[in-house]
């Protein structure tokens, strides 16, 4: 079944009876799931959950995250970190301006920039008409120089380029005449739009830091993204290269196959913030389940699997670089 989201706004409670997990709203049951066929657990607005059923979730490993309707991430419960000590050893040793951070740092960046030109390529042959080779071309010379950049702030001014040049041609790729894109506008996301991808990276976030944990890491200490207090700089470091390829792809897909309409939105009239409404919450997150469980052929290990396990292969990738089995971090790039 893969991951579960709660999204019932008020009153529901979420149990355990036997071996499955059960969700009550009204004295009506809405979920019964059996426990062993559940990835992760996704909280969306309020509810109840029994002491029961966090003891399970931390006794099968299985995180739960807590996510707001507008798609701002709130915060975890992470089951207990793996006993390898000697990952994380090696995650903390190569923290700050060492050679492995600054070679990591290279191939995220290189990584979303590169799945970022590949999108806008895919539609250029696709809609000839579009105007895109200006992003292009402005991508093409902020990956250029980074395999010659020795220096973690500056490969995040080159990542920032990139996804300033990207997201200016954004617009053009909705072909929807209902929907418009200006800016990415976060915190809160103010039309459709940036409501589903910030909706969908919250969503991602909670997937990638699970793989990170499973792994063995520690999700705090990244290398790409600053450190601060609570914040899950490897797993949001790890999740940029997944970016385009999962979120953005199933977004336009969304709404350019009208998959989404205008009424399937609303709006807060004192933030003005945008979120689904909860029929176009359950089509949002049936897509996105939908995304992750479609498979590709993985350009290293040359072979089929879905983007749920590639978040896991990525991240086993980093481990195997910084505990010097492998002399490079290949990044997940699709063409």
């Amino acid at each position: 079944m893969g991951t579960v989201y709660i999204t019932q706004e008020y009153n529901s409670f979420i149990g355990k009876t036997d071996e499955r997990l059960t969700v009550k709203a009204d004295k009506k049951k809405l979920l019964d799931v059996p426990l062993i066929k559940i990835d992760g657990l996704v909280i969306m607005g309020q509810a109840t959950i029994s002491p029961a059923v966090i003891n399970e979730l931390l006794e099968r490993k299985i995180p739960l995250s807590f996510v707001t309707a507008t798609g701002r991430y709130k915060g975890c419960l992470q089951p207990e970190l793996t006993k390898n000590i000697f990952v994380r050893k090696a995650q903390w040793l190569a923290a700050g301006e060492t050679e492995s951070a600054i070679h990591l740092v290279r191939g995220f960046v290189r990584g979303k920039l590169k799945n970022y030109r590949q999108l806008l390529m895919r539609r250029r042959r696709e809609y000839p008409e579009l105007d895109l080779d200006k992003g292009i071309t402005k991508l093409e010379q902020t990956i250029e120089p980074i395999d010659r950049t020795n220096n973690i702030d500056s490969l995040r001014g080159l990542e920032g380029a990139g996804s300033a040049a990207y997201f200016g041609c954004f617009n053009q790729l909705i072909k929807n005449p209902n929907f418009t894109f200006k800016s990415r506008v976060r915190r809160p996301p103010t039309e459709p739009i940036n409501s589903l991808l910030s909706l969908g990276y919250s969503l991602l976030r909670h997937d990638v830091q699970s793989a990170v944990n499973i792994v063995g890491f520690d999700p705090y200490l990244g290398y790409l993204h600053y450190q601060r207090y609570g914040r899950p700089s490897l797993a949001l470091d790890l999740m940029e290269e997944f970016r385009p390829l999962v979120v953005d792809a199933m977004v336009l897909n969304a709404i350019n196959k009208e998959k989404l309409t205008p009424d399937d939105f609303t709006s807060e009239p004192l933030s003005n913030a945008v979120s689904l409404t909860k029929e176009g919450l359950k089509i949002f997150l049936r897509l996105y389940e939908q995304k992750k469980q479609s498979k590709f052929k993985h350009p290293v290990l040359k072979r089929q699997c879905t983007y749920q396990e590639a978040f896991e292969i990525q991240a086993r990738f980093v481990a195997k670089y910084l505990m010097k089995e492998t002399d490079k971090y290949p990044p997940l790039i699709l063409k």
